[in-house]
């Protein structure tokens, strides 16, 4: 994991929140998670604070802020548009934002009981994210980008995961997800990092979708190679039924070939960037059997 750039502790959320938002600095704070990027915090029963740990993560933070309000009205599950916006200040130098609670625990360690309503429910949501992007949707040179452009990082990623796959194997389906014809229509909004430990499930059912940095617009069949992360092969047909369902327009085999490239090539980049963390790990090993199957 990319080593911390800043030192972000409970102690500077609370004195950041006693000069720029004093009625929450007298709330409980406890650390949630320390991630690749961000230093999340719960604050009291119903917020989160989430504080950039890197530079290149503070401008991802931004984009949240800037679109997660627009988006989130019309999305069928909850997703964390921030309440509130901290600025830099006490020795720490970017932007930070306060969120809601969203009850749950990430898929990858509680999945949703039932994977038929967890199939309608992904498709749906996804369904009503892909809409039209905005001409001034953040650029991301990785996500929502034709697949062709991951050419180079697939082959890094597989030469650093050696006999751990079938070399053969992936080739095969890459070849024919590059192949595939390229997604020629308007770029639609793209979440760009939707993997099982974004989702959240409460109660044994989807119920939020976090970590939105990576938006973009582009290709939405980089999302939806979320199916073979999450679903067991006989759930995909629901998927794309509800999916079709929501996204009001055609949906061609074309893009589901993609999307099992995307696939492929997310589980590459898992299982190559994993040392330390056995939950990406496991997402990785799970996904490229499932796309290999």
């Amino acid at each position: 994991m990319p080593a911390a750039e800043v030192d972000v502790s409970a102690g500077l959320v609370r004195r950041l929140l006693a000069v720029q938002h004093p009625d929450l600095a007298h709330l409980p704070i406890e650390v949630m998670a320390n991630g690749w990027d961000n230093v999340i915090f719960r604050v009291g029963h119903a917020l989160v604070v989430r504080l950039p740990r890197r530079e290149v993560a503070a401008g991802l933070l931004v984009n949240e802020v800037r679109w997660l309000p627009v988006l989130g009205p019309r999305l069928p599950l909850p997703v964390p548009a921030p309440v509130r916006v901290g600025r830099p200040g006490l020795g720490y130098p970017w932007s930070w934002s306060v969120v809601p609670f969203l009850p749950g625990e990430v898929a990858s360690r509680n999945p949703p009981a039932d994977l038929g309503d967890a199939a309608v429910t992904l498709g749906a949501f996804l369904g009503a994210l892909h809409g039209p992007a905005d001409p001034d949707a953040p650029a991301n040179p990785y996500r929502g980008v034709p697949l062709a452009e991951r050419r180079v990082a697939v082959a890094q990623n597989l030469r650093i995961v050696g006999d751990l796959v079938d070399h053969g194997a992936v080739m095969r389906v890459w070849e024919a997800a590059v192949a595939a014809p390229r997604w020629e229509k308007p770029p639609v909004w793209v979440h760009g990092d939707l993997h099982p430990a974004n989702l959240l499930v409460h109660g044994g059912r989807i119920s939020g979708v976090i970590d939105f940095g990576d938006i973009t617009s582009g290709d939405p069949a980089t999302d939806l190679s979320v199916a073979w992360m999450l679903l067991p092969a006989e759930w995909h047909d629901a998927f794309r039924g509800a999916y079709q369902g929501a996204c009001g327009y055609a949906v061609g085999e074309e893009l589901w070939v993609r999307a099992r490239g995307w696939a492929l090539a997310l589980s590459l980049a898992f299982l190559a960037h994993s040392a330390d963390n056995p939950l990406i790990a496991e997402i990785g090993h799970h996904t490229i059997a499932a796309v290999l199957a």
